[in-house]
């Protein structure tokens, strides 16, 4: 059991609430926000304290209180594909504002390996990111805003492409043909992994950092989202053998630093 900590996530979305519920049954007080009402029952069902919170320069609601904790961790996808990525910046800026007004002094900020850029290399947490998308940009944005920062410490997580319960990697491109780039890599980063790198820097205490994470397996996309659909029973994809733009997304840091070890991809 944990010295009492209370901890608020920003975020009670796939990985979020998952979160939450392992840190609730690990004996920590977790408050979790959501922007939907008909979420709130759902997060207290699961022993989280809920919060309605929402950050639109148009539509700004949340309870102070929900900033009176320990640790803030900020989960917050970008959402540019939906038209969103215009009032990221500006949520980022109101959450690092109320940080601050409440004396909150660790961080952790859910960030991406979006951050860098198809550039046909190995990258790792040493690596200056150059990201080409708007979303990549954005990101790397937040993680400057959040590194200027001296009245907390931030660590920062780079997750990789998310799979787990929900994401099942057999169904992104199951009995799809003629799929591109077959001879890339994946960067992927199951959410048992998610959630066992959060647990270990929250039990640890480890701010000030930054981790990429990511699996350390990189297997072709063909051979990996084949066999995934194969275990998932569904038809398999046929992707066109070559290789495009790639990555292999590399954490020098998550070993030596919190001793941690990522699970196999299959």
């Amino acid at each position: 059991m944990p010295q009492v900590i209370n901890i608020s996530i920003l975020g009670c979305g796939w990985y979020g609430t998952a979160l939450a519920k392992t840190l609730v049954n690990a004996g920590y007080h977790v408050k979790g926000s959501t922007t939907s009402p008909q979420k709130l029952e759902v997060l207290a069902a699961e022993g989280i304290e809920p919060y309605l919170v929402n950050f639109l320069p148009e539509d700004e609601n949340y309870d102070a209180v929900f900033f009176n904790c320990d640790v803030l961790l900020i989960a917050i996808p970008p959402k540019s594909r939906s038209g969103e990525g215009a009032n990221y910046i500006y949520k980022i800026r109101r959450m690092i504002s109320l940080a601050k007004q409440q004396g909150i002094k660790n961080v952790i900020f859910i960030g991406s390996t979006g951050v860098y850029a198809d550039l046909n290399k190995e990258v790792n947490e040493n690596i200056a990111p150059q990201p080409n998308t708007e979303a990549g940009k954005l990101l790397l944005t937040a993680e400057d805003l959040f590194r200027a920062e001296t009245s907390f410490k931030t660590t920062i997580i780079r997750f990789a492409g998310l799979i787990g319960p929900g994401r099942d990697p057999g169904r992104f491109f199951a009995g799809k043909k003629d799929i591109p780039n077959g001879n890339a890599p994946v960067n992927l980063i199951h959410l048992d992994d998610c959630i066992g790198l959060s647990m270990a820097i929250i039990d640890m205490q480890i701010y000030g950092y930054l981790f990429n994470a990511c699996s350390p397996d990189h297997p072709a996309r063909a051979a990996f989202y084949t066999q995934a659909s194969i275990n998932s029973g569904l038809e398999a994809p046929i992707f066109i053998p070559e290789l495009k733009e790639w990555k292999i997304i590399r954490s020098i840091n998550v070993e030596p630093i919190l001793g941690y070890r990522f699970k196999r991809l299959l």
